[in-house]
């Protein structure tokens, strides 16, 4: 059976996102879609609209065959680390290419982005090292360098932030001799940040959330934008929990963490850098709000996305310590299945290169712990009793087989 990887947040899973796993799975002739999905936080430091459960079984709906969790200390991180330990675990489940939607919309041009900075490495980290010394942030540090090393209009923009994530999921796979294949495909109508329904039925997952939470969390205004099956998702997930997710349900219990921090032990928090805990402490006292607090702590050598990372860390207690001896993933989580995925697993299940975690219990290895933490913080932000009933979901509920 051959086998094509998806790298996804499903936040939450929408019709661009049906398109994407049916193109892909036709432009790669796969009969099994595998998606490497992110836990319950995510890569531009967001909690996720519902949890990982939710996301996993709305994906299994919508066409995807088999799901696996991109631990914690990749899926909360800079693309260059987000992609390594997506494309790995890809690679690991013995899948033969992998699809991603670009602006760009063809694969030539990653590939010669990547040996391009592969032969002026030195002159690109002096580049960028240039860049952010003027005072500007890393990903417009990099997309100056690799403009100055470039100098062809027509080789890639990376400016966009799929062509920066797609740059840096073939690098993986080219870097590392990988022998899994990688193809993309065109992002059409709405663009990743994009935060308005402009299209009659594709829209970006930011414009979906931010519809929801402006209209008090009621579904009618995105219908049209997600498949039936996520919004009865969507709507269980409301009648189970009685909220979706969004960091303002976590501020108080997130300035608490801010100012309850000596300067000291926050210094030591994953990314925490530079001095920015002084930081961290005045707009924590200053703020009533997570929006007033980011807007506080907004410059211009720091991107919201980082300084939400940053957030995710303190609030998840992730040490620099602890953090900095993930290289590759050491373990596959598995989230869900349907017949054709449970199949395929079969066939590969003997040959993986690390453990398969079908059942909590039965894996105690040291590294899991940070996936385990993140999740029951991310419980948190509901009332009790549905704190509790999704921390036991993490432990104690079986996979998800549809």
């Amino acid at each position: 059976m051959k086998a094509c990887g998806l790298v996804v947040e499903y936040n939450p899973f929408h019709n661009g996102h049906v398109l994407h796993a049916r193109e892909s799975r036709e432009n790669t002739g796969a009969d099994v879609v595998v998606a490497v999905m992110s836990g319950p936080f995510l890569q531009r430091g967001e909690p996720a609209i519902v949890s990982k459960w939710a996301r996993a079984e709305m994906a299994l709906r919508g066409g995807i065959d088999l799901v696996i969790e991109l631990p914690y200390a990749f899926a909360t991180q800079k693309a260059e680390i987000f992609a390594k330990g997506s494309i790995s675990l890809l690679e690991y489940l013995g899948c033969d290419s992998f699809c991603f939607g670009s602006e760009d919309g063809r694969i030539e041009p990653f590939i010669t982005a990547h040996k391009i900075l592969s032969d002026n490495s030195v002159a690109f980290d002096a580049a960028i090292k240039s860049a952010m010394d003027a005072g500007n942030s890393y990903p417009t540090s990099a997309s100056l360098a690799f403009q100055s090393i470039i100098q062809n209009d027509d080789v890639l923009d990376l400016t966009k932030p799929n062509n920066i994530l797609g740059k840096e999921y073939v690098s993986v796979a080219l870097k590392n001799s990988f022998s899994i294949q990688p193809y993309t495909i065109q992002r059409v109508a709405a663009g990743y940040h994009e935060t308005q329904l402009s299209s009659e039925s594709i829209a970006s997952a930011t414009g979906i959330r931010k519809a929801i939470m402006e209209q008090k969390q009621e579904l009618e205004p995105v219908a049209g934008y997600i498949p039936q099956s996520t919004r009865i998702g969507l709507e269980h997930y409301l009648s189970t929990y009685r909220t979706l997710h969004d960091w303002e349900m976590y501020w108080p219990m997130l300035k608490y963490r801010i100012l309850s921090s000596s300067l000291m032990e926050l210094a030591e928090i994953y990314e925490i850098e530079e001095g920015i805990e002084h930081r961290f402490k005045e707009m924590a006292k200053q703020a009533t709000t997570f929006a007033d607090f980011m807007a506080a702590m907004k410059t211009k050598r720091y991107t919201w996305t980082r300084l939400q990372r940053m957030c995710v860390h303190i609030f998840t207690h992730t040490l620099k310590r602890k953090m900095i001896h993930h290289d590759l993933p050491s373990y596959i989580r598995l989230l869900g299945m349907n017949a054709r995925g449970q199949e395929y697993l079969r066939t590969v299940k003997k040959d993986l290169p690390v453990p398969l975690i079908s059942k909590l219990s039965a894996y105690q290895k040291h590294g899991i712990e940070t996936d385990l933490r993140a999740a029951q913080v991310y419980a948190l932000g509901l009332p009790e009793p549905y704190q509790a009933s999704l921390m036991k979901r993490e432990y104690e509920s079986p996979i998800i087989i549809k």
